[in-house]
């Protein structure tokens, strides 16, 4: 007698599998006859590993408008305006909003994210919120912390100290932004510092790396090279990395190999890249995504991350990472089958493994996490940003909704519409 089996589902690689429930693991897959306290249909629907998200603000999340809007649409601005939001947040706020913004997560599958946390302020009420935060949803999303120098880890007098203040409070993840340091040398050296760090605390590190439409901006070029000589390999990730989308083909056809060589991963956020960038152009005017086709030909690989929602950045999102993906495959014109089936992996299985997740699939013996999907395939969860229609978690059901069914009032048609197809 099984916890909870669910029946008839398709999974990710066209398999037609039973998954059976006891505890939080997988005891069973394939045809299972056995009973279950709980049976779930899944008969033509799609059955996936939960959605991850590698790259997140969740500090600043669902805070829009407050103290203002971001007028200009800029980064920049967007930076400004976060500066005076940290000065008045409590941590009560952002405890608050972090875990409303986690309910959205649970209600959508996605049970795993990095999140940044600003450790500028001598404060550091950022890191003590989603410290609480990571304990209070622990047993539904893994939640991963950056330490984040939102400032340049050179830029304030104690941007290094405080990171490292925040990593000796449990903070995961050695993060940074050469590129927003003084100058391109200090920003060349934190790259160095940062990648030290994390090699001597045995941490993963993960930086925000050349987000910005200047081709000159290649600290992706140190990062490669520090992760080789740390043997960081698939501990590290270059976040955004959207000077790439600007560079000279020749340039990069010497940098593809050495991000491949050193076995870093790169997590590109289209929704949030393709809105900041290419403010300062007028036409031609450049969306600003790194060449996410290009360094997946290399063997490196590519996550797709949300970044922001409802934030001094982006005023938009749902937690929704099948938007992530949709928006991701347009831009890049990921539009053959194989493609498209790579997009929906990109938000599964290629973030997990920049996660570091354990456990993270539907074998046997994997946590059971996952989600039912109103799709019978990874395509079609695209194209419709399919409803879940149920989210486990650690062996418990935690969100359920309806399918996206319409009704019709059309003469001669049929009375219900189900757009799957």
């Amino acid at each position: 007698m099984f916890d909870l089996l669910i029946k008839g589902g398709t999974l990710p690689d066209g398999t037609v599998s039973d998954i059976a429930i006891a505890g939080d693991r997988i005891a069973a897959t394939g045809r299972v006859e056995a009973g279950a306290k709980e049976v779930i249909d899944a008969t033509g629907d799609l059955v996936s590993p939960p959605f991850v998200d590698p790259h997140f603000h969740m500090d600043a999340t669902l805070s829009y408008g407050i103290p203002r809007v971001n007028a200009s649409g800029t980064l920049l601005e967007g930076i400004a305006l976060w500066g005076e939001l940290r000065a008045i947040a409590t941590v009560e706020e952002m405890v608050a909003r972090a875990l409303t913004y986690c309910d959205w997560a649970a209600s959508m599958g996605l049970l795993a994210i990095r999140s940044h946390v600003d450790t500028t302020p001598d404060h550091l009420r950022g890191v003590e919120s989603l410290l609480e935060v990571k304990k209070k949803v622990a047993p539904y999303i893994d939640l991963q912390l950056v330490a984040f120098p939102q400032d340049g880890l050179y830029r304030t007098k104690t941007g290094r100290e405080n990171l490292i203040r925040a990593l000796g409070r449990g903070v995961d993840v050695v993060g940074g932004i050469p590129h927003f340091e003084r100058t391109m040398e200090e920003g060349r050296e934190s790259v160095a510092d940062l990648a030290r760090i994390a090699a001597e605390r045995g941490l993963m590190l993960d930086l925000h790396c050349d987000e910005t439409d200047d081709p000159m901006s290649r600290h992706v070029e140190t990062l490669a090279r520090e992760v080789t000589r740390h043997g960081l390999k698939g501990r590290a990730a270059g976040s955004h990395l959207t000077s790439m989308h600007s560079m000279d083909n020749y340039y990069v056809s010497k940098l593809l190999p050495l991000m491949a060589e050193s076995g870093m991963a790169a997590i590109p956020n289209p929704l949030i890249n393709i809105t900041l960038q290419g403010r300062h152009d007028t036409y031609p005017k450049r969306r600003g995504l790194t060449r996410v086709k290009e360094m997946q030909a290399h063997g490196i690989t590519v996550g797709w991350g949300q970044d922001c929602v409802m934030d001094p950045w982006y005023s938009l999102g749902t937690a929704d990472m099948l938007d992530v993906a949709f928006m991701g495959l347009h831009v890049t014109q990921m539009t053959h089958p194989d493609e498209m089936a790579r997009c929906f992996d990109m938000v599964t299985n290629a973030n997990a493994r920049i996660m570091g997740l354990q456990g993270y699939g539907l074998k046997k013996g994997d946590v059971a996490s996952l989600v039912i999907l109103d799709a019978a395939s990874p395509t079609e969860a695209l194209r419709l940003r399919a409803a879940r229609l149920a989210v486990i978690a650690k062996g418990k059901v935690i969100a359920r909704s309806a399918r996206g069914d319409a009704r019709l009032s059309l003469p001669g048609r049929p009375e219900t519409l189900r757009r799957r197809h």
